[in-house]
Protein backbone atom coordinates (compact mmCIF):
# COMPACT_ATOMS: atom_id res chain seq x y z
CA UNK A 1 0.00 0.00 0.00
CA UNK A 2 1.28 3.24 -0.85
CA UNK A 3 1.43 5.51 1.89
CA UNK A 4 0.95 9.28 2.39
CA UNK A 5 2.99 11.62 4.75
CA UNK A 6 1.15 13.48 6.80
CA UNK A 7 1.60 16.74 5.26
CA UNK A 8 0.21 15.48 2.60
CA UNK A 9 -2.31 13.91 4.08
CA UNK A 10 -3.39 17.20 5.80
CA UNK A 11 -2.76 19.41 2.26
CA UNK A 12 -5.15 16.66 0.49
CA UNK A 13 -7.83 17.07 3.03
CA UNK A 14 -8.04 20.30 3.37
CA UNK A 15 -8.65 20.85 -0.45
CA UNK A 16 -11.17 17.74 -0.91
CA UNK A 17 -12.96 19.68 2.75
CA UNK A 18 -13.58 22.73 0.25
CA UNK A 19 -14.74 21.17 -3.13
CA UNK A 20 -19.05 21.56 -2.62
CA UNK A 21 -19.80 17.96 -3.41
CA UNK A 22 -19.94 15.02 -1.32
CA UNK A 23 -16.69 13.24 -1.71
CA UNK A 24 -16.32 10.02 -0.54
CA UNK A 25 -12.69 7.86 -0.21
CA UNK A 26 -12.17 4.34 0.50
CA UNK A 27 -9.13 2.07 0.52
CA UNK A 28 -8.73 -1.69 -1.24
CA UNK A 29 -10.25 -3.13 1.97
CA UNK A 30 -13.49 -0.66 1.66
CA UNK A 31 -13.19 1.36 5.05
CA UNK A 32 -13.41 5.12 4.50
CA UNK A 33 -10.55 6.95 4.39
CA UNK A 34 -12.21 10.22 3.43
CA UNK A 35 -15.43 11.49 3.72
CA UNK A 36 -16.57 15.12 4.05
CA UNK A 37 -19.26 17.11 5.40
CA UNK A 38 -21.52 17.66 2.47
CA UNK A 39 -21.03 13.86 1.46
CA UNK A 40 -22.54 13.17 5.61
CA UNK A 41 -25.08 16.02 4.84
CA UNK A 42 -26.16 14.10 1.89
CA UNK A 43 -26.13 10.51 3.55
CA UNK A 44 -27.96 11.84 7.25
CA UNK A 45 -25.14 11.18 8.74
CA UNK A 46 -22.10 12.57 10.34
CA UNK A 47 -18.27 12.17 9.47
CA UNK A 48 -17.23 10.41 12.82
CA UNK A 49 -20.04 7.50 11.67
CA UNK A 50 -18.44 6.98 8.84
CA UNK A 51 -14.68 7.64 8.32
CA UNK A 52 -12.44 4.73 9.56
CA UNK A 53 -15.26 2.45 9.30
CA UNK A 54 -16.53 -0.46 6.62
CA UNK A 55 -18.28 0.78 3.78
CA UNK A 56 -20.70 -2.00 4.66
CA UNK A 57 -21.16 -1.85 8.28
CA UNK A 58 -22.49 1.80 8.15
CA UNK A 59 -24.54 1.48 4.91
CA UNK A 60 -26.19 -2.17 5.26
CA UNK A 61 -28.32 -2.30 2.27
CA UNK A 62 -25.09 -2.24 0.15
CA UNK A 63 -23.25 -4.95 -0.74
CA UNK A 64 -20.25 -5.89 -3.24
CA UNK A 65 -21.97 -5.68 -6.23
CA UNK A 66 -24.37 -3.16 -5.55
CA UNK A 67 -21.97 -0.41 -3.68
CA UNK A 68 -20.26 1.61 -6.78
CA UNK A 69 -17.24 2.34 -4.68
CA UNK A 70 -16.56 -1.75 -4.28
CA UNK A 71 -17.36 -2.26 -7.94
CA UNK A 72 -14.63 0.41 -9.45
CA UNK A 73 -12.18 -1.47 -6.72
CA UNK A 74 -12.56 -4.61 -8.20
CA UNK A 75 -12.98 -3.68 -11.61
CA UNK A 76 -10.62 -1.00 -12.06
CA UNK A 77 -13.23 0.62 -14.01
CA UNK A 78 -14.34 4.47 -13.58
CA UNK A 79 -18.56 4.46 -13.50
CA UNK A 80 -19.71 8.04 -14.63
CA UNK A 81 -23.07 9.38 -13.31
CA UNK A 82 -24.84 6.54 -11.76
CA UNK A 83 -27.62 6.71 -9.73
CA UNK A 84 -27.45 4.64 -6.26
CA UNK A 85 -30.27 4.23 -3.47
CA UNK A 86 -29.35 3.04 -0.01
CA UNK A 87 -30.04 2.97 3.46
CA UNK A 88 -27.83 4.24 6.29
CA UNK A 89 -27.29 2.67 9.45
CA UNK A 90 -30.21 4.68 11.02
CA UNK A 91 -32.49 3.17 8.22
CA UNK A 92 -32.76 6.68 6.42
CA UNK A 93 -33.01 5.76 2.46
CA UNK A 94 -30.61 7.90 0.07
CA UNK A 95 -30.73 8.91 -3.69
CA UNK A 96 -27.49 9.77 -4.86
CA UNK A 97 -25.78 10.61 -8.47
CA UNK A 98 -22.74 9.20 -8.30
CA UNK A 99 -19.45 9.60 -10.36
CA UNK A 100 -16.93 6.70 -8.86
CA UNK A 101 -13.29 6.53 -9.76
CA UNK A 102 -10.57 4.14 -9.36
CA UNK A 103 -7.25 5.41 -7.60
CA UNK A 104 -4.23 4.32 -9.02
CA UNK A 105 -0.29 4.67 -7.71
CA UNK A 106 2.06 3.46 -10.02
CA UNK A 107 -0.05 1.27 -11.85
CA UNK A 108 -1.53 -0.22 -8.41
CA UNK A 109 -5.06 0.27 -7.36
CA UNK A 110 -5.05 1.87 -3.89
CA UNK A 111 -8.69 2.76 -3.33
CA UNK A 112 -11.70 4.28 -5.18
CA UNK A 113 -13.18 8.09 -4.66
CA UNK A 114 -17.00 8.94 -5.49
CA UNK A 115 -18.13 11.91 -5.86
CA UNK A 116 -22.03 11.95 -5.02
CA UNK A 117 -24.69 14.40 -6.16
CA UNK A 118 -27.96 14.72 -3.61
CA UNK A 119 -30.47 12.86 -5.87
CA UNK A 120 -33.43 13.73 -3.38
CA UNK A 121 -32.86 17.19 -3.40
CA UNK A 122 -32.89 17.21 -7.15
CA UNK A 123 -36.14 15.22 -7.14
CA UNK A 124 -37.69 17.78 -4.76
CA UNK A 125 -36.49 20.77 -7.30
CA UNK A 126 -37.85 18.42 -10.21
CA UNK A 127 -40.78 18.60 -7.89
CA UNK A 128 -41.03 22.19 -7.69
CA UNK A 129 -40.42 22.84 -11.38
CA UNK A 130 -43.76 20.58 -11.46
CA UNK A 131 -45.37 22.65 -9.10
CA UNK A 132 -44.95 26.01 -11.16
CA UNK A 133 -45.83 24.11 -14.36
CA UNK A 134 -48.70 23.27 -13.01
CA UNK A 135 -49.43 26.88 -11.54
CA UNK A 136 -48.71 28.08 -15.05
CA UNK A 137 -51.12 25.64 -16.91
CA UNK A 138 -54.15 27.40 -14.63
CA UNK A 139 -53.01 30.53 -14.93
CA UNK A 140 -53.19 30.17 -18.73
CA UNK A 141 -56.54 28.77 -18.92
CA UNK A 142 -57.62 31.72 -16.99
CA UNK A 143 -56.42 34.59 -19.45
CA UNK A 144 -57.45 32.12 -22.77
CA UNK A 145 -58.79 28.96 -24.19
CA UNK A 146 -55.68 28.52 -26.10
CA UNK A 147 -52.33 27.60 -24.31
CA UNK A 148 -50.23 28.33 -27.29
CA UNK A 149 -48.27 31.44 -28.21
CA UNK A 150 -47.55 30.59 -31.49
CA UNK A 151 -49.64 29.00 -34.79
CA UNK A 152 -48.55 28.19 -37.97
CA UNK A 153 -49.02 31.84 -39.60
CA UNK A 154 -46.14 32.56 -37.50
CA UNK A 155 -43.77 30.20 -39.34
CA UNK A 156 -43.17 33.06 -42.16
CA UNK A 157 -42.25 31.31 -45.70
CA UNK A 158 -42.70 32.40 -49.06
CA UNK A 159 -40.94 28.96 -50.09
CA UNK A 160 -43.68 26.12 -51.99
CA UNK A 161 -42.29 23.22 -50.49
CA UNK A 162 -42.45 24.87 -46.66
CA UNK A 163 -45.71 26.34 -47.79
CA UNK A 164 -47.03 23.10 -48.74
CA UNK A 165 -45.50 21.49 -45.57
CA UNK A 166 -47.85 23.98 -43.40
CA UNK A 167 -50.84 23.03 -45.46
CA UNK A 168 -50.31 19.22 -44.76
CA UNK A 169 -49.64 20.24 -40.84
CA UNK A 170 -53.23 21.88 -40.50
CA UNK A 171 -54.88 18.62 -42.22
CA UNK A 172 -53.36 15.94 -40.15
CA UNK A 173 -53.73 18.27 -36.77
CA UNK A 174 -56.75 17.13 -36.50
CA UNK A 175 -55.66 13.47 -35.50
CA UNK A 176 -54.20 11.99 -32.46
CA UNK A 177 -51.89 10.05 -34.00
CA UNK A 178 -48.37 11.51 -32.39
CA UNK A 179 -46.07 13.29 -34.94
CA UNK A 180 -42.10 13.40 -35.02
CA UNK A 181 -40.50 16.36 -36.36
CA UNK A 182 -36.66 17.01 -37.71
CA UNK A 183 -35.04 19.95 -38.03
CA UNK A 184 -31.64 21.72 -37.57
CA UNK A 185 -31.45 24.23 -34.46
CA UNK A 186 -33.06 27.47 -34.98
CA UNK A 187 -35.76 25.79 -37.54
CA UNK A 188 -38.80 26.60 -35.45
CA UNK A 189 -39.62 23.31 -34.38
CA UNK A 190 -41.61 24.55 -31.76
CA UNK A 191 -43.76 27.35 -33.03
CA UNK A 192 -44.83 24.48 -35.49
CA UNK A 193 -45.47 22.15 -33.18
CA UNK A 194 -47.10 25.12 -31.25
CA UNK A 195 -49.37 25.80 -34.73
CA UNK A 196 -49.89 22.20 -34.82
CA UNK A 197 -51.37 22.24 -31.30
CA UNK A 198 -53.37 25.17 -32.17
CA UNK A 199 -55.09 23.64 -35.27
CA UNK A 200 -55.78 20.25 -33.93
CA UNK A 201 -59.43 19.66 -31.69
CA UNK A 202 -56.99 19.83 -28.56
CA UNK A 203 -56.27 23.56 -29.45
CA UNK A 204 -58.05 24.23 -25.77
CA UNK A 205 -56.78 21.47 -24.11
CA UNK A 206 -53.30 21.88 -22.43
CA UNK A 207 -50.03 22.45 -24.15
CA UNK A 208 -47.14 20.99 -22.41
CA UNK A 209 -43.41 21.28 -23.66
CA UNK A 210 -40.44 19.73 -22.33
CA UNK A 211 -36.84 19.56 -23.41
CA UNK A 212 -35.63 15.87 -22.39
CA UNK A 213 -31.73 17.49 -22.65
CA UNK A 214 -32.59 20.47 -20.18
CA UNK A 215 -33.27 17.88 -17.03
CA UNK A 216 -30.71 15.57 -15.62
CA UNK A 217 -31.08 11.67 -16.93
CA UNK A 218 -31.99 10.46 -13.60
CA UNK A 219 -34.80 13.29 -12.74
CA UNK A 220 -36.99 12.82 -16.30
CA UNK A 221 -38.48 9.60 -15.16
CA UNK A 222 -40.61 11.89 -12.27
CA UNK A 223 -40.81 14.44 -14.37
CA UNK A 224 -42.54 12.98 -17.30
CA UNK A 225 -44.43 9.94 -15.04
CA UNK A 226 -44.68 11.61 -11.97
CA UNK A 227 -44.30 9.78 -8.33
CA UNK A 228 -46.20 8.18 -5.91
CA UNK A 229 -46.06 8.61 -1.87
CA UNK A 230 -42.83 7.47 -0.51
CA UNK A 231 -40.96 6.46 -3.71
CA UNK A 232 -38.26 7.81 -1.84
CA UNK A 233 -37.66 9.84 0.89
CA UNK A 234 -40.10 12.83 1.60
CA UNK A 235 -41.68 11.53 -1.98
CA UNK A 236 -45.57 13.04 -2.10
CA UNK A 237 -48.33 12.25 -4.88
CA UNK A 238 -47.41 14.68 -7.43
CA UNK A 239 -48.62 14.42 -11.40
CA UNK A 240 -45.87 14.17 -13.96
CA UNK A 241 -46.23 16.08 -17.27
CA UNK A 242 -48.51 13.42 -18.67
CA UNK A 243 -51.13 13.61 -15.95
CA UNK A 244 -50.53 17.71 -16.86
CA UNK A 245 -51.31 17.57 -20.20
CA UNK A 246 -54.38 15.16 -20.18
CA UNK A 247 -56.39 16.08 -22.97
CA UNK A 248 -54.07 18.00 -24.77
CA UNK A 249 -50.47 17.79 -26.38
CA UNK A 250 -47.03 17.24 -24.40
CA UNK A 251 -43.93 18.04 -26.68
CA UNK A 252 -40.89 16.10 -26.20
CA UNK A 253 -38.31 18.08 -27.49
CA UNK A 254 -34.55 16.89 -28.16
CA UNK A 255 -36.18 13.23 -27.79
CA UNK A 256 -32.37 11.42 -28.59
CA UNK A 257 -31.45 12.55 -25.65
CA UNK A 258 -33.62 10.89 -23.52
CA UNK A 259 -31.97 7.41 -22.01
CA UNK A 260 -32.94 4.61 -24.09
CA UNK A 261 -35.06 2.94 -20.75
CA UNK A 262 -37.21 5.41 -20.83
CA UNK A 263 -37.95 5.46 -24.48
CA UNK A 264 -39.10 1.89 -23.76
CA UNK A 265 -42.01 3.58 -21.22
CA UNK A 266 -42.48 6.43 -23.48
CA UNK A 267 -43.85 3.44 -26.08
CA UNK A 268 -45.92 2.04 -23.45
CA UNK A 269 -47.38 4.99 -22.51
CA UNK A 270 -47.91 5.28 -26.66
CA UNK A 271 -49.54 2.27 -27.18
CA UNK A 272 -51.79 1.60 -24.04
CA UNK A 273 -52.22 5.45 -23.00
CA UNK A 274 -51.32 4.29 -19.61
CA UNK A 275 -48.80 5.80 -17.13
CA UNK A 276 -47.33 4.58 -13.99
CA UNK A 277 -46.06 7.03 -11.55
CA UNK A 278 -42.69 6.31 -10.37
CA UNK A 279 -43.22 3.97 -7.16
CA UNK A 280 -46.84 3.42 -7.65
CA UNK A 281 -48.40 -0.14 -8.46
CA UNK A 282 -51.15 1.72 -10.13
CA UNK A 283 -51.97 2.78 -13.82
CA UNK A 284 -53.30 5.81 -14.47
CA UNK A 285 -55.55 6.72 -18.08
CA UNK A 286 -54.37 9.75 -19.80
CA UNK A 287 -55.28 11.27 -23.05
CA UNK A 288 -52.13 12.94 -24.51
CA UNK A 289 -51.12 13.77 -28.14
CA UNK A 290 -47.32 13.31 -28.16
CA UNK A 291 -44.87 15.29 -30.33
CA UNK A 292 -41.48 14.54 -30.37
CA UNK A 293 -38.64 16.65 -32.37
CA UNK A 294 -34.56 16.21 -32.98
CA UNK A 295 -32.20 18.24 -33.74
CA UNK A 296 -30.34 15.32 -35.00
CA UNK A 297 -31.58 13.11 -38.53
CA UNK A 298 -33.48 10.57 -37.13
CA UNK A 299 -31.37 7.83 -39.25
CA UNK A 300 -28.09 9.18 -37.30
CA UNK A 301 -29.96 9.24 -34.20
CA UNK A 302 -30.80 5.27 -34.67
CA UNK A 303 -27.62 4.62 -36.26
CA UNK A 304 -25.91 6.00 -33.05
CA UNK A 305 -28.61 4.18 -30.72
CA UNK A 306 -29.56 7.08 -29.50
CA UNK A 307 -33.21 6.41 -30.38
CA UNK A 308 -34.95 3.19 -30.28
CA UNK A 309 -36.30 1.76 -33.38
CA UNK A 310 -39.64 0.80 -32.37
CA UNK A 311 -40.28 3.95 -30.90
CA UNK A 312 -39.16 5.80 -34.22
CA UNK A 313 -41.45 3.40 -35.90
CA UNK A 314 -44.09 4.03 -33.42
CA UNK A 315 -43.73 8.16 -33.87
CA UNK A 316 -42.81 7.69 -37.46
CA UNK A 317 -46.66 7.82 -37.98
CA UNK A 318 -46.31 11.66 -39.47
CA UNK A 319 -43.05 13.28 -39.98
CA UNK A 320 -42.34 16.36 -41.10
CA UNK A 321 -38.78 17.93 -41.66
CA UNK A 322 -38.01 21.61 -41.52
CA UNK A 323 -35.58 22.83 -44.41
CA UNK A 324 -32.82 24.85 -43.02
CA UNK A 325 -33.01 28.37 -44.36
CA UNK A 326 -29.80 27.88 -46.57
CA UNK A 327 -32.21 25.49 -48.77
CA UNK A 328 -35.17 28.11 -49.58
CA UNK A 329 -32.76 31.06 -49.79
CA UNK A 330 -36.14 33.03 -51.21
CA UNK A 331 -36.55 33.50 -47.28
CA UNK A 332 -33.61 34.87 -46.38
CA UNK A 333 -34.45 38.50 -47.44
CA UNK A 334 -38.14 37.90 -47.34
CA UNK A 335 -37.30 37.45 -43.23
CA UNK A 336 -34.92 39.95 -43.13
CA UNK A 337 -37.25 42.42 -44.56
CA UNK A 338 -40.48 40.73 -41.58
CA UNK A 339 -37.83 41.07 -39.03
CA UNK A 340 -36.58 44.93 -40.08
CA UNK A 341 -40.66 45.65 -39.76
CA UNK A 342 -40.69 43.97 -36.24
CA UNK A 343 -38.08 45.42 -34.60
CA UNK A 344 -38.68 48.82 -36.26
CA UNK A 345 -41.90 48.83 -34.09
CA UNK A 346 -40.45 47.28 -30.69
CA UNK A 347 -37.05 49.61 -31.06
CA UNK A 348 -39.02 52.82 -32.49
CA UNK A 349 -36.87 52.68 -35.14
CA UNK A 350 -37.33 53.86 -39.03
CA UNK A 351 -34.97 51.17 -40.91
CA UNK A 352 -35.87 51.21 -44.63
CA UNK A 353 -33.50 47.93 -46.15
CA UNK A 354 -30.50 46.78 -46.20
CA UNK A 355 -27.45 47.68 -48.53
CA UNK A 356 -26.88 45.75 -51.25
CA UNK A 357 -23.37 44.12 -50.37
CA UNK A 358 -25.23 43.27 -47.45
CA UNK A 359 -27.72 41.35 -49.43
CA UNK A 360 -25.32 39.68 -51.28
CA UNK A 361 -23.69 38.26 -47.91
CA UNK A 362 -26.93 37.47 -46.55
CA UNK A 363 -27.56 35.47 -49.77
CA UNK A 364 -24.05 33.60 -49.84
CA UNK A 365 -23.78 32.96 -45.78
CA UNK A 366 -24.65 29.28 -45.01
CA UNK A 367 -26.97 30.45 -41.58
CA UNK A 368 -25.94 27.51 -39.44
CA UNK A 369 -28.16 28.37 -36.56
CA UNK A 370 -31.16 29.06 -39.32
CA UNK A 371 -33.95 31.56 -38.77
CA UNK A 372 -32.66 32.06 -35.33
CA UNK A 373 -29.58 33.25 -36.27
CA UNK A 374 -30.91 35.46 -38.62
CA UNK A 375 -33.30 36.86 -36.53
CA UNK A 376 -30.88 37.74 -33.90
CA UNK A 377 -28.84 39.49 -36.32
CA UNK A 378 -31.12 41.63 -37.68
CA UNK A 379 -31.63 42.14 -33.93
CA UNK A 380 -28.31 43.16 -33.13
CA UNK A 381 -27.73 45.69 -36.73
CA UNK A 382 -30.97 47.82 -35.36
CA UNK A 383 -29.52 48.53 -32.28
CA UNK A 384 -26.27 49.61 -33.31
CA UNK A 385 -27.50 50.99 -36.55
CA UNK A 386 -27.08 54.77 -36.86
CA UNK A 387 -28.37 55.00 -41.26
CA UNK A 388 -31.50 54.49 -42.71
CA UNK A 389 -30.66 50.99 -44.07
CA UNK A 390 -28.34 48.17 -42.34
CA UNK A 391 -24.74 48.31 -43.88
CA UNK A 392 -22.24 45.38 -43.31
CA UNK A 393 -20.51 48.00 -40.57
CA UNK A 394 -23.64 46.97 -38.51
CA UNK A 395 -22.85 43.03 -38.66
CA UNK A 396 -21.53 41.64 -35.79
CA UNK A 397 -18.15 41.01 -34.85
CA UNK A 398 -17.82 37.51 -35.91
CA UNK A 399 -19.96 37.41 -38.86
CA UNK A 400 -18.17 40.83 -39.76
CA UNK A 401 -14.71 39.11 -39.38
CA UNK A 402 -16.13 36.03 -41.77
CA UNK A 403 -17.30 38.49 -44.28
CA UNK A 404 -14.17 40.26 -45.25
CA UNK A 405 -12.25 36.88 -44.97
CA UNK A 406 -14.73 35.71 -47.62
CA UNK A 407 -14.71 39.14 -49.54
CA UNK A 408 -10.67 38.47 -49.79
CA UNK A 409 -11.55 35.02 -51.32
CA UNK A 410 -13.37 36.45 -53.48
CA UNK A 411 -11.00 39.10 -54.64
CA UNK A 412 -8.48 36.12 -55.57
CA UNK A 413 -8.66 33.95 -58.44
CA UNK A 414 -6.41 31.01 -56.66
CA UNK A 415 -8.21 27.81 -57.07
CA UNK A 416 -7.00 26.32 -54.32
CA UNK A 417 -7.31 28.81 -51.82
CA UNK A 418 -11.17 29.26 -52.87
CA UNK A 419 -11.45 25.84 -52.06
CA UNK A 420 -9.77 25.63 -48.97
CA UNK A 421 -12.03 28.55 -47.55
CA UNK A 422 -14.86 26.91 -48.70
CA UNK A 423 -13.40 23.96 -47.31
CA UNK A 424 -12.93 25.69 -44.25
CA UNK A 425 -17.04 27.22 -44.01
CA UNK A 426 -18.96 24.02 -44.92
CA UNK A 427 -16.75 22.31 -41.41
CA UNK A 428 -17.68 25.10 -39.83
CA UNK A 429 -21.17 24.59 -40.31
CA UNK A 430 -20.70 21.00 -39.99
CA UNK A 431 -19.70 20.95 -36.64
CA UNK A 432 -22.11 24.22 -35.44
CA UNK A 433 -24.92 21.87 -36.48
CA UNK A 434 -23.83 18.94 -35.04
CA UNK A 435 -22.92 20.53 -31.72
CA UNK A 436 -19.58 19.80 -32.39
CA UNK A 437 -19.91 15.85 -32.60
CA UNK A 438 -17.07 14.90 -34.65
CA UNK A 439 -18.72 11.78 -36.00
CA UNK A 440 -22.15 13.67 -37.01
CA UNK A 441 -20.00 16.22 -38.57
CA UNK A 442 -18.14 13.90 -40.87
CA UNK A 443 -21.34 12.27 -41.87
CA UNK A 444 -22.98 15.57 -42.61
CA UNK A 445 -19.86 15.90 -44.86
CA UNK A 446 -20.13 12.74 -46.47
CA UNK A 447 -15.89 12.30 -45.64
CA UNK A 448 -14.47 10.06 -42.65
CA UNK A 449 -14.53 10.32 -39.37
CA UNK A 450 -10.67 10.31 -39.68
CA UNK A 451 -9.84 12.98 -42.58
CA UNK A 452 -12.34 14.96 -40.75
CA UNK A 453 -9.85 15.40 -37.94
CA UNK A 454 -7.17 15.41 -40.09
CA UNK A 455 -8.37 18.86 -41.91
CA UNK A 456 -9.14 19.93 -38.15
CA UNK A 457 -5.86 19.86 -37.30
CA UNK A 458 -4.20 21.36 -40.84
CA UNK A 459 -6.58 24.29 -40.00
CA UNK A 460 -5.81 24.71 -36.33
CA UNK A 461 -2.08 24.70 -37.25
Amino acid sequence: MVQLTALTQEVLSAILKTIDEGIHVVNTEGKTIFYNEVAATHDGMNVKEVQGKDLLDVFPSLTEQSSTLLRVIKTGKPIYNQTQVYVNIHGARIDTINTTLPIFVDKQIIGGVEIAKDYTRMKQLSESLLDLQKSVNKNNKKKTSKNVKYTLDDLKSVNPIFQSLKDEAIKLAKSDSPILVYGESGTGKELFVQGVHHESLRGDGPFIAQNCAAIPETLLESILFGTAKGSYTGAVERKGLFELADGGTLFLDELHTMPIELQAKLLRVLEDGMVRRVGSAQNISVDVRVIAAMNVHPNTALENQKLRSDLYYRLNVFTFSLLPIRERKEDILYLTDYFIQFFNKKLNKRIKGIEKKLESFFMSHLWPGNVRELKHTIEYMMNVCEDEVLQMIDLPIMMKQHAAVNENVENSLSLRKNIEEMERQLIDSALKMSDGNINQAAKLLEIPRQTLQYKLKKIRD
